[in-house]
């Protein structure tokens, strides 16, 4: 992978961490995508397989964070502690909705995902954003 022009950078990144008692920050959609080329920082297995683009993706995420009952939508980052790229295989999404309702809206089976799932992909996220009485999270996954 080349290295990426996002707004976040991975030396932010790897101090978020540090903060966060070495648990991977949970970025926004701007933190990730803004300015992101790099098509194999996200589910990099599905890119050239009929993955749609990240800008595809980027705007099928805002579209669901302006949803009615959806609180915030997160990306959850891989390791990123022993390489020098950030990368992703999967998205926090923060909702009173169902999985099914989650998948329908994102289209996964479009976007090549695997699902969604409840709870988070990743064992021990850092930053987390407030979940909110009656809300829960689920993590769009791939891979």
């Amino acid at each position: 992978m080349s290295s990426l022009p996002i707004v976040i950078s991975h030396s932010e990144v790897l101090a978020r961490s540090e903060a966060a008692s070495d648990a991977l920050p949970l970025l926004t959609i701007d933190e990730f995508f803004v300015g992101n080329t790099d098509e194999e920082s996200l589910a990099p297995n599905q890119w050239g397989h009929d993955r749609p683009p990240l800008a595809e993706i980027e705007q099928r995420l805002r579209a669901l964070a302006a949803e009615p009952g959806v609180e915030w939508v997160r990306v959850q980052l891989d390791d990123t502690h022993e390489v020098d790229e950030i990368a992703a295989e999967a998205i926090a999404i923060c909702t009173d909705r169902e999985p099914d309702d989650i998948e329908e809206l994102l289209d996964s089976e479009y976007l090549q995902a695997d699902g969604v799932i409840e709870g988070y992909a990743i064992s021990d996220p850092g930053d987390e954003p407030a979940v909110p009485a009656g809300s829960h999270v689920l993590s769009l996954v791939w891979d």
